[in-house]
C-alpha cells in the first residue's frame, strides 16, 4: 500500500483512539445526570434539564465513540456465518458491505450537516420546557458521523491490503 494511505489508516486510527476513549467517560458523566434526577425527583424540586441532558450526553457517547467502536472490530454484526469463514473471505464481504456504510454515513452527514446549518442560521431551540439551543449537540454528531466516515475508509484501505496479503 502507498505511504499516504499507511499515514491515513495510522492518523485516522490515532484519531479515532484518542476522541472514542474520552467519549468512553461520558456514560458517567450520563449516570451523574440521571443519579441527580432520580434524587432531585424524589427529596426535591424536579429539575427540567436532567432528562434532555441525559439523551444529549448519550448521543455525544453513542456518536463519538463509533469510530473507536468500529476500529476495534465491536460493532454488532451478523456473526451466524460470517464467524466461520477465513480472513480473506471476511475482508472480502467487508469490502462489498463498507461501500453500503459510507454512502449512508455521507447522507447522514449531509443531513446531520444541513440540520446544524439551520440549527445556526435560526437559533433553533428544542421544545421541551427546558429549551436549550440544538446547535451544540447537532456539531458534536456531525463531528462523530464524520469520523465515522473517516474510519469506515481506513477499514476499506485495511480489507484491501488483507485481501492483497498486505499488512496495514
Amino acid at each position: 500500500m502507498p505511504n499516504v494511505i499507511k499515514t491515513y489508516v495510522r492518523y485516522v486510527d490515532a484519531v479515532n483512539r484518542v476522541v472514542g476513549r474520552a467519549a468512553m467517560y461520558l456514560i458517567f458523566a450520563m449516570m451523574g445526570i440521571l443519579l441527580y434526577s432520580s434524587i432531585s425527583k424524589t427529596f426535591f424540586v424536579p429539575s427540567l434539564w436532567t432528562l434532555e441532558l441525559a439523551q444529549f450526553t448519550m448521543v455525544a457517547y453513542y456518536l463519538l465513540g463509533g469510530g473507536y467502536s468500529m476500529q476495534l472490530g465491536d460493532h454488532v454484526r451478523m456473526d451466524l456465518l460470517y464467524g466461520h469463514w477465513s480472513d480473506k473471505t471476511k475482508a472480502w464481504v467487508d469490502c462489498f458491505t463498507i461501500f453500503f456504510l459510507i454512502f449512508y454515513l455521507i447522507m447522514l452527514l449531509y443531513g446531520g450537516y444541513s440540520s446544524t446549518e439551520y440549527a445556526l442560521q435560526y437559533g433553533e431551540r428544542s421544545y421541551s420546557s427546558w429549551r436549550p439551543y440544538m446547535a451544540p449537540i447537532k456539531i458534536i454528531a456531525c463531528i462523530g458521523i464524520f469520523l465515522m466516515l473517516l474510519q469506515a475508509i481506513a477499514m476499506l484501505f485495511k480489507d484491501i491490503a488483507k485481501i492483497r496479503g498486505e499488512e496495514l
